[in-house]
């Protein structure tokens, strides 16, 4: 786990990197399942999108 990041003075909380981490890697996700068809297959892609980041970003969470 990171601590707080100083952005010229003003202490960042590490969610706000590990979300824009896993935004990254959902944007590259996202991109490809759009790119094979794979989002037309399922029933709500905003409720799969919104799973898919959260789970991305528990891994991070995990991972890192």
């Amino acid at each position: 786990m990171i601590a707080e990041v100083n952005i010229a003075g003003v202490l960042i909380a590490p969610i706000v990197i590990y979300m824009l981490i896993a935004l990254a890697i959902f944007a590259v996700c996202r991109f490809a399942l759009g790119h094979f068809g794979l989002l037309r297959r399922v029933w709500h892609p905003a409720l799969f999108e919104v799973a898919l980041f959260l789970c991305i970003l528990s891994l991070l969470f995990l991972y890192l």
